[in-house]
């Protein structure tokens, strides 16, 4: 009878127990580790997709708390019909130099009959249901010329944001990946990339521990494809939120159209401009756009670093 009992009590001390390891979830605030990803544990509103923390359609669009090495890294909400994510969120904190040899990763919990690996796994060359793989991307230009996409693998959260090797890795699954035009990705995006990091390090101070809030997303396009299942985006965006060294907070957004790259500079532009292009393509009741809470100013310049 002893033994029952205590069996008993550790079920029910299981089931009290925080969703801690949960990695695919209903909503980001079901892990309190993946909410911290978000400013003031508010995710962006998105009509139609996102609203008050709930995902509208739930058999679509899927919160993911990346979770590798035992650690959360950060957030994703993952579009299982275009097969990219909607947005990757994360907090800035510095950054290593480098770029590591990781292979590619998916998630198991998206897939039927693998919802109980919690950590983001290797993938081989399989096709799968819910996601993209490596097959999508193994593109060959002389075996397929007609429908040759020129495009790379392109990070939402970038690897160069990351604060440490672990962290690095966990960028490198595809539900963290969207098809980015080879030229764009390496050319004025890499540059933007780099030159926000040196912004959030020179003009942010430290809150709390963390640097700067960072949302990065993605416009779907109506029907271009990879391999006939991934979608490729028309546009990428991107806005963070931090305080300055006035202990004021400043915010600053860029996008720029997943096109062959001219060589043109992605501008930086004010958090408000972005909510107010990205109202074209999130439209509904449930509206208006918001990346970041109210705290984050809408409409000021982004100033140059001295």
């Amino acid at each position: 009878m002893m033994g029952i009992l205590n069996h008993l009590s550790t079920l029910l001390l299981l089931s009290l127990l925080p969703p801690a390891l949960s990695h695919v979830v209903d909503k980001f605030s079901d892990v309190p580790q993946c909410q911290k990803f978000f400013l003031e544990g508010t995710t962006p509103n998105l009509p139609g997709i996102l609203v008050g923390g709930t995902v509208k359609d739930q058999n679509r669009y899927k919160p993911i708390c990346q979770l590798y090495n035992n650690a959360y890294r950060f957030a994703t909400l993952y579009d299982t019909t275009n097969k990219i994510p909607v947005l990757s969120a994360y907090t800035f904190t510095g950054y290593i130099p480098g770029r590591p040899a990781e292979p590619w990763m998916m998630e198991p919990g998206l897939e039927e009959n693998n919802n109980k690996i919690n950590e983001m796994q290797s993938m081989g060359g399989g096709i799968y249901k819910n996601q993209a793989g490596n097959n999508d991307y193994a593109q060959d230009v002389r075996r397929n010329p007609k429908d040759f996409k020129d495009v790379s693998r392109g990070h939402l959260f970038p690897s160069s944001h990351a604060r440490d090797l672990k962290t690095q890795e966990s960028t490198f699954t595809l539900t963290n990946i969207v098809p980015q035009d080879r030229t764009f990705n390496g050319g004025s995006w890499r540059e933007m990339e780099e030159r926000v990091r040196e912004k959030l390090e020179m003009d942010c101070i430290s809150n709390k521990g963390i640097t700067a809030y960072v949302v990065t997303g993605a416009v779907p396009s109506s029907s271009n494809k990879l391999n006939n299942r991934v979608n490729i985006p028309d546009l990428l965006w991107t806005a963070f939120c931090c305080l300055d060294k006035k202990k004021k907070w400043m915010a600053e957004a860029h996008w720029g159209w997943n096109k062959k790259d001219k060589g043109e500079t992605l501008k930086p532009e004010t958090l408000g401009a972005l909510e107010d292009m990205l109202n074209r393509y999130h439209q509904g009741k449930d509206g208006p756009v918001k990346v970041f809470p109210g705290d984050c100013p809408r409409d000021t310049k982004p100033t140059t670093s001295s």
